[in-house]
């Protein structure tokens, strides 16, 4: 039997979330399994003796098995904690989605998660582990294809969340618990990819194509928690004795208090602000 506590953590590419949970975890003691599509990216954990670097694809199934093998035999087929952190973002009026690109995104962010749980269920059945779903406020509230939500995006994570709910309940005969966290506004890699989200040449919202791409480069004046502040909390709650589901981030209290109490109307007129539908709601 493995002598430490054992994580697995997807997505820790240098820079995320998922590169400071698992440097957290491992200042806590663990045994940490840190995973990403390259090892080369996961260059500010590879000086950590108790960082375990692995390549995972979380698409691959392959791979999946691969490196649910390897954690088997290392920890004598056992994982404590297993943290769906991997995912994909995309900026995109619902009118000009590419379907495709939209499946992919669901891929990514739906169903590799429920994959990888398959694969590694076994482990976790075994040491009485934790699952953890890193879902986001996104999934709760309805900023225009940008800002805290970016449409397909707040529609997968929201249904990571709902996949996670049934999950818990059809583990809890294995003593296996399952936790979301809803992150809100975090220091991340999040918009770096926002060349790729180009509103095409025959959107109806093109006259707001500079509102929508300087939201997708992250330019919205929002708070964001340092990543390294976020997974010290995180983990510290993780640790203990956590609900089902914990709210963690910047401004998730107002958040989790707007969308529980405000009107749909207030709402949707308070997100829609520096999103360019305000502006084009004002030129009716």
């Amino acid at each position: 039997m493995a002598s430490k506590r054992s994580v697995l953590i997807t997505g820790c590419s240098d820079g995320g979330i998922g590169s400071a949970l698992a440097l957290a975890f491992s200042r806590r003691g663990f045994r940490v399994y840190a995973t990403a599509r390259d090892v080369k990216n996961m260059g500010e954990l590879r000086n950590c003796d108790s960082i375990t670097l692995l390549s995972l694809d979380i698409l691959n199934l392959h791979q999946i098995k691969e490196v649910a093998g390897i954690v088997n035999e290392d920890t004598n087929g056992t994982l404590d904690y297993f943290v769906n952190n991997a995912g994909r973002t995309r900026f995109m009026p619902l009118l000009d989605e590419d379907i495709d690109m939209v499946k992919k995104l669901y891929d990514t962010n739906v169903w590799a998660p429920l994959q990888l749980v398959q694969a590694f269920a076994p482990l976790l059945i075994q040491s009485k582990g934790t699952i953890v779903f890193n879902t986001s406020v996104s999934g709760y509230l309805n900023v225009p294809w940008q800002g805290n939500t970016f449409g397909i995006y707040a529609a997968s994570k929201r249904s990571l969340e709902i996949l996670g709910d049934n999950l818990r309940v059809e583990l809890a005969p294995f003593n296996v618990k399952v936790v979301s966290i809803v992150t809100g506004a975090v220091e991340s890699k999040v918009h770096s990819h926002y060349k790729e989200w180009k509103m095409p040449e025959t959107s109806r919202y093109l006259a707001i194509e500079e509102s929508f791409t300087k939201r997708a480069k992250g330019d919205d004046g929002a708070p964001r928690m340092n990543n390294h502040k976020y997974a010290e909390g995180v983990v510290a709650k993780l640790i203990g004795s956590p609900g089902p589901k914990f709210w963690y981030g910047a401004a998730v209290g107002i958040v989790k208090f707007a969308t529980s109490w405000f009107p749909t109307s207030w709402l949707d007129m308070g997100l829609s602000r520096g999103t360019g539908i305000d502006i084009m709601l004002k030129a009716k």
